[in-house]
């Protein structure tokens, strides 16, 4: 099913985010992750890329198995990396596995780069030459978006014209980066509604259950991160159990607010933990079947 109608017909929708294993002996171990989210019955469940398409090959196959287990797969696709016939073969072996939906991502800029190597052997620098080619081979492309600004993007106004170009590509959703302080969200929708861009976004929701992941998580997304939530993994650092249950909690908060002024996706990124989704979705599940009613 494509991920467009699932957004057109839901009034939430909440869905989650996994990585394919960086090496083939663990392979089994993702595959029994994806399957035990899957029972959870997201309505979709995406699947990232790897730096320089490194994993591409698992991303195909999780997402085929994902497929098959009943829920809607988004596949993650980059550009850094791969020639223009790789990016063909890419897209056609998803769509020979059941894959209807992609995300389009120019990906990561490799920190081994040699000077001089060229990263975009396929002339595709960005996300939005990518969408192109899905949209004729008739995927339902998503992308995504900074709401505090790409760390990239000499400022807010920069970044909201680049989507710009995504959007009149053809991308039919936005999925944000991991967003820890709700009212940088709705700035960020604000200014989207004011640019014009009307197409589903999908907020996405880290869990930190780890108080070592928030450093890592500012380097990743630009992310702010809230006097409460540094509170939070300061408090309970050194217990494991206290700070998971906590960051449930705070993730479980950041949720429920977000359903309550309107937002109508939410996109968990799991970090291959599904207990962690499992008790997310045991605390919103009835939310949910709520305003779905």
């Amino acid at each position: 099913m494509k991920i467009s109608e699932i957004l057109n017909t839901k009034k939430i929708s909440v869905s989650f985010e996994i990585f394919p294993p960086k090496k083939q002996d663990g392979f089994d171990s993702v595959k029994a992750t994806a399957l035990r989210l899957s029972s959870i019955h997201p309505d979709f469940m995406s699947i990232t890329y790897g730096a320089g398409g490194s994993t591409q090959t698992n991303t195909s196959e999780i997402a085929s198995i994902i497929e098959n287990s009943g829920t809607t797969a988004l596949a993650h696709l980059t550009c850094v990396r791969s020639t223009k016939e790789q990016l063909i073969q890419a897209i056609a072996g998803l769509k020979d596995k059941g894959v209807s939906n992609v995300l389009a991502l120019r990906g990561d800029l490799p920190k081994d780069a040699a000077e001089g190597e060229n990263i975009f052997p396929s002339g595709l620098m960005h996300a939005s030459d990518l969408v192109p080619l899905l949209k004729k081979e008739g995927f339902c492309v998503g992308g995504a978006c900074y709401p505090e600004g790409h760390p990239e993007s000499a400022n807010r106004d920069t970044d909201i014209e680049n989507l710009k170009y995504k959007i009149d590509a053809g991308v039919d959703f936005l999925t944000t980066q991991m967003i820890f302080d709700n009212d940088m969200l709705y700035s960020f929708l604000y200014r989207l509604q004011t640019a014009g861009i009307r197409v589903p976004v999908l907020a996405g929701i880290m869990p930190i259950t780890n108080a070592n992941q928030v450093s890592r998580m500012i380097d990743l997304s630009n992310a702010y991160i809230p006097r409460k939530l540094l509170s939070i993994c300061d408090r309970f650092r050194n217990d494991p159990e206290a700070m998971k249950q906590a960051g449930i909690a705070y993730a479980t908060d950041q949720i429920i607010d977000m359903i309550s002024n309107g937002v109508r996706g939410i996109h968990i990124y799991t970090m291959n933990k599904p207990e962690i989704a499992e008790a997310i979705i045991k605390n919103i599940d009835c939310i949910v079947k709520a305003v779905n009613k």
